[in-house]
């Protein structure tokens, strides 16, 4: 055993040192290549006439072999010694060869080995120091993904709704066309019955009011007849009877338009031309400006009201007389009336005297029962303010305009709406019926005026242009046949019915606010923001 562990033994040693003089001897061939590449390098280098470079070849896969075959023999001490020889002398003799030749040295596998595995170590460490925001940063890409979904599937569901919507307002919409003749030929009978019905009860209140009186002026005869005393006692009885005639809460009376078709058959102005009229009196009425005036129906008294919290009556000169002034600023009041939720533009008695109608800013006008002294009916059809209001004397017909830009005529008894006259397309501010009742007229804030026949509200009969600003307020003169014009200008404008010519009337210093006419329609009378009353008369009476 021992001579073949010697045997071994030697023979080992044999092959170490014949390793060794190969290896020394491969090392010397190395050693002599690499001088042989430097000396030819370093000739090289020299000017010459060739440009070409030579590149420098390596032999790596000798110095891996022997790494490989050391360290499969387990030759450790060898294999360190081999590296440390190698990287010391050799690499350092090849990187100055090469840098003397100019050429770039490329590194070998163990030195790529380390510098791509400290790579990966600084990759692994900077990968743990993003890892929580990266595990935040997804959570954050789920929760948003949800999210998402989540939105998209409430916008399908909403816009299923919309397109739902949308074709049953397109049914709904092709529904209500089929029904819009329908409807428009209901409408059209409806009002052609109203009209009908109007007239009817006109007619009927006619023929009432003619029997009663040929009835009344019978008995009065026969009063006559057997009674010694006068006209005047039976006048004095007259307000008895009316009195005990009607209870706490009265009904409108039976009217009619007797009167006013003989009203329009009067002529009441002596002169024609209304650019004889000229300023004959101006009265410094109130300090604020004045808001409406209006003639007593039978006596020359003219009222004003005026921003200054007064109204005052004025005596009207007959013959060019002083003016004089009647204060009742320390009278009393007598009624108030409330019930509108804004403020009340203006008011009309009934020609009985029993109802007073008013009109308001909250969108109707109401009729009051001045005995009972509450209201009686509340009249609702505009959608804007309700500017003016007036009864057609004599009877129970109520007109009313509206900043709805529309006319409305009402049965004062029934509080139903009988005609609406749409012509205007501004706002209107004033509306009032002619004497004779079968003609009215209309004022907008843009100073247009539209004449109307009653038994016609589908068009205007004539329209007059008074603008560009505001007409405010109109009246018709006792014939029917002049129309006065107050209008923010300042002017007063007279208007001939039939010829719809205009005259312009200045003498104010400001806006008109209302303008009337005397009994006689041969006087103008007009106030306005300034204070002043102005009258106007014919030149015929100078």
């Amino acid at each position: 055993m021992s001579a073949r562990r010697k045997e071994r033994a030697d023979g080992g040693n044999k092959e170490f040192f014949s390793e060794k003089e190969g290896r020394s001897i491969e090392e010397k061939d190395l050693e002599e290549k690499m001088t042989e590449a430097t000396s030819s390098t370093a000739t090289r280098g020299k000017p010459g006439p060739s440009k070409q470079q030579t590149i420098l070849i390596i032999p790596e896969a000798v110095d891996d072999f022997l790494r490989n075959f050391l360290w499969r023999t387990s030759l450790s001490r060898t294999l360190n010694s081999f590296e440390s020889e190698w990287y010391n002398s050799a690499q350092k003799l090849m990187s100055e060869s090469v840098a003397a030749a100019g050429m770039f040295p490329f590194p070998d596998a163990l030195t790529h080995r380390q510098l791509l595995q400290n790579e990966l170590e600084t990759v692994h460490r900077e990968t743990e120091l993003i890892r929580p925001d990266v595990l935040v940063t997804g959570n954050s890409l789920l929760r948003m993904q949800r999210e998402r979904d989540f939105h998209r599937l409430q916008y399908r569901q909403v816009a299923e709704e919309k397109n739902r919507l949308i074709e049953d307002f397109k049914r709904l919409k092709i529904h209500l066309q089929s029904y819009e003749p329908a409807l428009k030929q209901l409408k059209d009978e409806y009002q052609a019955a109203l009209r009908h019905k109007m007239l009817i009860s006109m007619k009927k209140d006619k023929v009432k009011n003619t029997t009663e009186a040929r009835l009344n002026q019978e008995k009065s005869q026969l009063k006559k007849e057997r009674s010694i005393k006068r006209s005047d006692s039976i006048d004095k009885s007259l307000p008895k009877r009316t009195t005990t005639r009607h209870p706490k809460d009265k009904d409108f009376s039976v009217c009619s338009t007797l009167i006013n078709s003989q009203l329009a058959q009067v002529n009441f102005e002596k002169w024609k031309n209304p650019n004889s009229l000229s300023l004959s009196c101006s009265i410094n009425a109130h300090k604020l400006p004045i808001s409406c005036i209006d003639l007593h129906p039978r006596k020359q008294i003219l009222a004003s009201a005026s921003d200054d919290c007064s109204w005052r009556l004025w005596a009207l000169p007959a013959n060019e007389e002083k003016v004089c002034l009647w204060d009742f600023f320390h009278g009393c009041c007598v009624l108030t009336l409330c019930g509108h939720s804004q403020p009340t533009w203006g008011c009309s008695f009934h020609s009985s005297g029993h109802f007073l109608a008013s009109c308001s800013a909250d969108t109707t006008a109401k009729l009051w029962d001045l005995n009972s002294q509450r209201c009686h009916l509340t009249l609702r059809r505009h959608t804007a303010s309700v500017n003016s209001v007036s009864f057609l004397p004599f009877t129970n017909l109520l007109l009313t305009c509206s900043a709805d830009k529309a006319l409305a005529m009402w049965d004062a008894r029934l509080g139903v709406c009988t005609a609406t006259f749409h012509g205007h397309q501004h706002p209107c501010n004033h509306t009032v019926f002619s004497p004779a009742g079968n003609t009215m007229a209309s004022c907008d804030s843009r100073g247009i005026i539209n004449l109307w026949d009653i038994r016609k509200p589908v068009l205007a009969m004539a329209t007059v242009d008074a603008g560009p600003l505001a007409a405010n307020q109109m009246s018709f003169s006792p014939s029917g046949k002049m129309l006065a014009v107050a209008s923010s200008d300042g002017l007063v404008r007279v208007v001939e019915v039939d010829s719809c010519m205009v005259s312009s009337l200045s003498g104010h210093s400001d806006v008109v606010q209302s303008v009337t006419f005397d009994h006689s329609g041969e006087t103008v009378m007009s106030a306005g923001t300034d204070g002043v009353i102005n009258i106007w008369s014919s030149e015929s009476d100078d």
